[in-house]
């Protein structure tokens, strides 16, 4: 697109957005929010394993101890950072116990809430967030294959909301284009 059409056509495209409430091209409409769980998960367990003398287990646990029936005989497992108690809220019958990795799939659960609002629009930026959510769900499952530490429960589904805000993000958006289009 060179020449005196595609900048017109590009500069259109812009200030369409720019006059869009909410619209733009921002970094805060364009950022995967996505990401900001996945950040978490790295920085929390590598601050664990680096601490720890580089043992994976200190962040993760011990599934061998478990498996081999240390925990039913009433000896300690390794639960690791990630699903040992970090929090006991007191409940009428019960201590409800909550773990670092419960907290960062609530923190993934309000990004993909913010994301999954921020689909609605049909612009030039919500086009460009649906791109990095795509790159956000490709790195999140080479590092859940290729990474030790990011082999958890915890981060299979914070890979499965970055899914769903992949495939639910491209729906949202053409069925609000449709709409703006009045198909």
């Amino acid at each position: 697109m060179s020449g005196a059409t595609g900048a017109g056509v590009a500069v259109g495209i812009a200030s369409t957005d720019a006059q869009k409430p909410g619209g733009g091209l921002s970094v805060f409409n364009i950022f995967p929010k996505m990401l900001i769980p996945v950040i978490i998960y790295a920085i929390v367990g590598y601050i664990v394993v680096f601490t720890n003398g580089g043992d994976v287990s200190a962040f993760l646990g011990d599934m061998a101890q478990f498996r081999a029936g240390a925990c039913a005989e009433g000896a300690s497992c390794a639960v690791g950072a990630l699903n040992g108690a970090l929090i006991t809220i007191p409940l009428p019958n019960i201590q409800w116990a909550i773990s670092t990795g419960d907290l960062i799939l609530i923190v993934a659960l309000i990004a993909l809430f913010f994301e999954m609002v921020k689909s609605s629009g049909s612009g030039t930026s919500t086009l460009l967030n649906h791109g990095l959510s795509i790159t956000v769900l490709l790195v999140c499952i080479l590092l859940f294959l290729l990474v030790p530490i990011f082999a958890s429960s915890v981060f299979f589904l914070i890979i499965m909301m970055a899914l769903i805000d992949v495939a639910g993000g491209f729906t949202i958006t053409a069925v609000a284009a449709r709409r703006d289009l009045g198909t």
